[in-house]
């Protein structure tokens, strides 16, 4: 068995350097401790089942034949790692980017000062031409960010944008990384803010409200989309659209949405821009449209586009694995291997009374609690959901609830399972064409 590990109070270039290792080593398991960073602990509220990654706790240490440790190069720094280090049978991999001559004493090591730790991971990615979904490509970028402070802090490196811009071509998502990087509001920011308030137009369209507004700009502002995304949310809107106009050339278009019904990416396609159905932003020249034809054109196109988004029904996972309570837990295992599946339902689809999921197993010590039934450790408190709630909401309930299953109920009956695999998938377009 291959662990990987970074340091305690992790910041999001330590996950994400725990994330890319593990692409660099197939089956390793990423193991991230206890104590992360508030975006962090925000981030894997809704994405933890993305990755192969599990709790120091939930290591059997005496399996371990290799440990990789990323972002430190000191023990103390480790979670629960003690027993390792007085290993003489143990490889260990070191990938670090500062200079600490920390006591870690690696059989193989990759430490340079460069702006991250990622940055050194897709060194090597590159070399092997690696191709990256754009979930793992997003979550490399906002540790790679954080770390140089948006390529900005003295010890960038070259390499660190070039990083950057690999993670950019294979589909890492600027939006999704403005909102967990939590980026500074200066004065500046502020003051265009203001200015958006207090010129707002607010347009209604069925039950939905569209906020619309025209910026001049006199300088180059930075951050406007995690501005953007701040308005919709202080002027309660289920939309904006914010035209910035850059000079007589051009003008900038950013977008935000809260609801499924009002897909910007495919808006703001219409200018010549893109992004997905939650953000999207446009380039616009001033020979093509002025300001004011943009705004029309967006809320015609508002108007006339199908109102219909996905719904639940379409995400979800059927027919359901149901058992009855009775069912011993070595063969909830067996179904869970052999179906690929996390979570099983316990009851029968008119009546459910639990749900078990993968992480429910670690809680068996005992070789004998294996033989006791389901019941004995499902979750009996279950929220299901509508087949035609947004997968939006979805979202929301599931990081309220911190929960990983929703069934789908549709007149008294169990007809579907979503996941937040499900969820993710949608959201970052991981289906295949």
């Amino acid at each position: 068995m291959q662990i990987i590990t970074t340091h305690k109070n992790t910041d999001f270039d330590a996950l994400a350097s725990v994330i890319g290792a593990t692409m660099l080593y197939p089956g390793a398991v990423g193991v991230v401790p206890t104590s992360v960073n508030a975006n962090v602990a925000r981030f894997l509220s809704t994405h933890k089942t993305a990755f192969n990654i599990v709790l120091p706790g939930e290591v059997d240490l005496q399996q371990v034949r290799r440990l990789i440790v990323v972002d430190t190069d000191q023990w103390r720094r480790l979670e629960r790692m003690d027993d390792l280090r007085r290993r003489d049978d143990l490889e260990i991999v070191l990938w670090d980017h500062h200079q600490n001559d920390g006591d870690i004493e690696a059989h193989w090591s990759c430490q340079e000062p460069i702006g991250a730790t990622v940055t050194l991971l897709v060194r090597e990615m590159k070399k092997r031409q690696m191709e990256l979904n754009p979930l793992v490509s997003t979550v490399l970028l906002i540790g790679l960010y954080e770390d140089t402070g948006h390529l900005s802090y003295p010890s960038t490196k070259a390499e660190d944008a070039a990083a950057a811009a690999y993670l950019l071509a294979n589909g890492a998502d600027l939006n999704v990384a403005s909102v967990f990087l939590n980026p500074p509001y200066e004065e500046e920011q502020r003051d265009i803010l203001f200015t958006m308030m207090q010129g707002t137009e607010r347009i209604k369209h069925r039950h939905d409200t569209i906020g619309i507004n025209i910026v001049e700009l006199d300088r180059k502002i930075p951050m406007l989309a995690a501005i953007v995304s701040m308005y919709r949310k202080i002027i309660n809107a289920d939309a904006v659209f914010v035209i910035f106009i850059n000079d007589e050339t051009s003008s900038t278009v950013i977008g935000r949405s809260g609801i499924d019904r009002i897909d910007i990416g495919a808006i703001l396609r219409e200018f010549g821009g893109g992004g997905h159905p939650a953000a999207g932003s446009a380039t616009v020249k001033s020979a093509d449209y002025t300001s004011n034809e943009i705004k029309e054109k967006i809320i015609d196109s508002i108007k006339h586009r199908k109102s219909r988004g996905a719904t639940i029904a379409d995400l979800m996972s059927f027919p359901v694995t149901i058992v009855d309570g009775s069912t011993p837990m070595y063969e909830i295992r067996t179904i869970m291997q052999r179906e690929k599946i996390r979570g099983i339902l316990v009851g029968n689809e008119q009546q459910l009374d639990g749900i078990i999921v993968l992480w429910d197993l670690k809680k068996l010590k005992r070789e004998s609690q294996w033989k006791s039934p389901v019941k004995a450790f499902m979750a009996r408190d279950i929220i299901t959901i509508p087949p035609d709630l947004q997968p939006s909401e979805a979202a929301q309930l599931m990081v309220k609830k911190n929960i990983g299953h929703l069934p789908v109920v549709h007149d008294g009956t169990v007809i579907g399972i979503v996941t937040r695999t499900d969820i993710l998938t949608y959201f970052y377009g991981l289906l295949p064409e």
